[in-house]
């Protein structure tokens, strides 16, 4: 039985794009906020993606958590705040000043939100279930960090994500991308960083990379119909789509057991952990932004 008749993006991946950039206030200098249409279960494509070309920053359906996230450098799981962060979603058209650089978009993103949609926030520790994201020795890792070349920081930064009923790609910086369809999980020259942020968003709890590796590796994972089929619901979830009862009663009967054999096979492995980890609480933001200047 088809449960889902599409698969929303997995969200803005764009964690890795930025530098940490001194705390201090930066402004874009020009800038247009629009609610985009929100993400329902009937679209059959939908687009989501960071641009910054030169002084140009485009941001297509950015979700509030994903703006968030991104001003403050956090996991999505580390956003906590309303339902609706995730389903009211903005399309960002900025300009940098003259002299400031990509590395200071955070920054400037925390000044748009203060501005615009009025943020209010704090810092909190808290302790998650996870999955932590280890080493496998049994398994076969394969290790394209030589043949990977550096991101040049003068080229445009692009993280597009595009989602649809036949599966969700995505392309990252530095050249990694990764692809979710015909019950498969393909990535490549993706740090394990990365990929335990991309698999967050198929599992219903967070993963968090313990593995130690610092380089970047092509992942395959082939999938079971019903393991496939129950990670695209958890990624339609986590985009904030609307289910249908039987999406939602359709998760209760997965075992993943196809997930952690390929996993395995890959040299890496999925261990139940506990780990406190920092979030940012919004106390509370505006839905719809101030009007543009």
């Amino acid at each position: 039985m088809n449960v889902i008749r599409m698969l929303m993006p997995a969200g803005l991946f764009v964690a890795s794009a930025f530098a940490q950039a001194p705390a201090q206030r930066q402004e874009f200098e020009v800038i247009s906020v629009k609610v985009a249409e929100p993400l329902t279960a009937g679209t059959q494509q939908v687009n989501i993606g960071l641009h910054i070309d030169g002084a140009q920053v485009h941001l297509i359906s950015a979700s509030m958590r994903d703006l968030v996230r991104m001003a403050y450098q956090m996991k999505t799981y580390q956003v906590i705040g309303p339902d609706w962060l995730e389903s009211e979603r903005y399309t960002i058209d900025a300009k940098l000043p003259a002299g400031s650089t990509k590395e200071q978009v955070p920054e400037m993103l925390k000044s748009l939100l203060a501005d615009r949609f009025q943020l209010k926030s704090h810092n909190e520790s808290r302790e998650f279930p996870v999955y932590g994201l280890e080493v496998f020795p049994g398994g076969k890792l394969k290790d394209v960090t030589a043949s990977t070349e550096a991101l040049d920081a003068k080229a445009p930064t692009e993280v597009n994500a595009q989602g649809s009923s036949a599966g969700v790609s995505a392309s990252l910086p530095g050249g990694a991308s990764f692809a979710f369809s015909d019950n498969k999980f393909t990535a490549q020259k993706i740090p394990m960083t990365s990929l335990a942020d991309i698999l967050s968003r198929f599992m219903d709890k967070p993963v968090v990379d313990m593995t130690g590796l610092k380089g970047r590796y092509e992942v395959n994972l082939a999938l079971s119909e019903d393991d496939y089929r129950g990670m695209l619901i958890r990624s339609a979830i986590s985009a904030g789509v609307a289910l249908p009862p039987e999406a939602l009663r359709y998760l209760a009967t997965i075992s993943d057991t196809s997930l952690h054999g390929a996993l395995r096979a890959n040299g890496l492995k999925f261990e139940n952990r506990k780990a406190p980890l920092p979030v940012i609480v919004v106390d509370s933001v505006l839905k719809t932004p101030t009007a543009n200047q």
